[in-house]
């Protein structure tokens, strides 16, 4: 069982990669306030980490990589409390998950339901161990998925696939998923970390910037950025130029530019 006193989420750095891992294994890596929180800020940490190339998700122990939203976390909130305080929180941390400018693998080493399948969705390359099950019950207790389940899982999945676990109940087992495009790899039970970190240490071979923006021009084509790629990719060119430096310079030396399209 997990101690209070723990963090949600543990924050570990192997190398240039980094591994964040729900730790509630006593609630099934069930995210609470706490724990999305926790996510969000270690986002923020990550960012702007230069010494990190590559990033590792997964959940403690074997049963669960996450069983989703804590119950126990929303339902005594008021409708109002459950879209400000809940929904559109667990939105905004999974949306920062899902941006990173380092690629994400997911490490599904326990059952993906609910909240843990849209957390999962985040990574560009998911991971399960073969005795994994994923599924979106939520219309089952009388509430839909509320954290992309409905729109970045369809993006990144298919609207069959996420029909047939929403709409119809149906829970999938690892080699299925992996036929459905709801995973990318199935490797025995055990042995996703291992696969993932090797997968990670490819991506740490490669040049850092071109993955960085091809990741973003990805993210651009799928809908999940594009206006910040965009504005992004064109901000760094401007930077780049000789006629930011002297548009700078002039500022501070209270002059004219003088530009040269360069």
């Amino acid at each position: 069982m997990s101690d209070a006193s723990e963090p949600p989420v543990r924050f570990e750095q192997d190398g240039a990669i980094a591994i964040l891992t729900l730790a509630r294994p006593d609630k099934l890596n069930a995210l609470d306030e706490a724990a999305v929180e926790a996510l969000g800020s270690l986002c923020r940490r990550i960012e702007r980490d230069e010494t990190i190339r590559a990033v590792i998700l997964t959940g403690e122990g074997g049963k669960a990589f996450s069983a989703g939203g804590d119950i126990g976390g929303w339902s005594g909130k008021t409708p109002l409390e459950f879209g400000r305080f809940w929904l559109r929180e667990g939105h905004a941390v999974f949306d920062a998950l899902a941006r990173l400018r380092q690629p994400v693998i997911a490490v599904l080493n326990g059952h993906a339901l609910g909240g843990g399948l849209e957390l999962a969705a985040v990574a560009d390359l998911r991971i399960a161990e073969s005795h994994v099950k994923l599924g979106l019950p939520e219309a089952g207790l009388g509430i839909i998925p509320g954290w992309s389940g409905t729109q970045r899982a369809v993006r990144r999945f298919g609207a069959l696939a996420i029909r047939r676990m929403a709409l119809f109940g149906e829970v999938f087992e690892a080699q299925a998923a992996l036929e459905l495009g709801l995973v990318d790899v199935v490797v025995a039970t055990g042995e996703g970390m291992a696969e993932a970190k090797r997968l990670a240490a490819k991506v740490c071979e490669r040049a850092p910037v071109a993955t960085e923006l091809t990741k973003m021009l990805i993210n651009a084509a799928e809908g999940e950025e594009r206006e910040r790629v965009l504005e992004t990719m064109a901000g760094m060119f401007a930077a780049s130029t000789e006629d930011l430096a002297e548009g700078v310079a002039a500022f501070r030396d209270k002059r004219r530019p003088g530009f040269t399209g360069r």
